[in-house]
């Protein structure tokens, strides 16, 4: 499954690491965003799947902070 995938390359990656994968994915909401307000994005479903993921990388790093 390719959540299962992403959590897993995310499980690998250090907080520095997860929190520039945060930042490049907070970016790409903000243009997905825009683009659906001026009618030109296809695939709205990408939006949901990049806020589940912001999600997911938060969680990751909350999980490692606990871990410190």
């Amino acid at each position: 499954m390719k959540t299962d995938k992403f959590v897993t390359d995310m499980r690998n990656k250090s907080a520095a690491e997860l929190s520039e994968e945060l930042v490049a994915a907070k970016k790409e909401l903000f243009n997905l965003r825009f683009q659906n307000a001026t009618n030109q994005l296809d695939n709205t479903s990408r939006i949901k799947q990049v806020r589940r993921n912001i999600a997911r990388i938060q969680t990751l790093i909350t999980e490692k902070a606990a871990q410190a």
